[in-house]
């Protein structure tokens, strides 16, 4: 039986080829070289990218005109007033025109997003006086919402109509025009919801 056995095994050790073509590094792993591919966008896609944003930008006009009618900037100005409402601040520049109001080198209509309220908030002191036609009005705006700086740029106006002439102080005034408002959200408190709103009170 142990003769037949090892018979058996030498014949199918015999019958088992093996190949010729054995790799000399037997643990190395080859992988297939693939070609790699940039995932940043062409030059030429940049370039009309560039382009394209050149041409849509629609203050490049005004802040032209500004840099002209304005030599020195705002502050070099002599008829300058700052107004505040909320948390905005608007520096308002009047010179003589023809009635033309630039907010931050945009058009008031358009940077107001055509609000009649907001846009009445800028014209109330300049039609007081009858000058809505007499002076163009050059603002920079910061901080806040459009409301709060809308009401900021009004009292801006009014302060600065104040420099023409001190003669406009009664009716500015009586229109209430040159008050500061100074009304702000009240902060919130600890332990309610908001500044004044509790939690629902539960008995049990």
């Amino acid at each position: 039986m142990a003769a037949s056995s090892i018979s058996s095994l030498a014949s199918s050790f015999s019958s088992l080829s093996f190949s010729s073509q054995v790799s000399q590094k037997p643990n190395a792993l080859v992988f297939p070289v693939t070609k790699s591919r940039s995932l940043s966008p062409s030059p030429k896609s940049l370039t009309t990218l560039r382009v394209s944003a050149a041409v849509a930008s629609p203050s490049e006009p005004f802040k032209d005109l500004v840099k002209t009618r304005l030599p020195g900037g705002f502050a070099a100005q002599p008829i300058i007033g700052t107004g505040r409402r909320k948390c905005s601040i608007a520096r308002v520049v009047l010179q003589e025109g023809t009635g033309q109001v630039i907010i931050n080198y945009r058009d008031a209509n358009d940077y107001l997003q055509g609000n009649p309220l907001w846009i009445q908030y800028v014209k109330v002191p300049l039609v007081t006086l009858g000058y809505e036609g007499s002076y163009d009005v050059f603002v920079k705006a910061h901080g806040g919402g459009l409301s709060g700086q809308a009401q900021a740029i009004s009292l801006g106006i009014a302060r600065a109509l104040l420099k023409v002439s001190a003669s406009h102080r009664s009716p500015l005034k009586s229109e209430g025009l040159l008050t500061r408002d100074s009304r702000i959200v009240e902060r919130k408190k600890p332990g309610l919801k908001k500044a004044r709103k509790a939690p629902q009170f539960s008995k049990r």
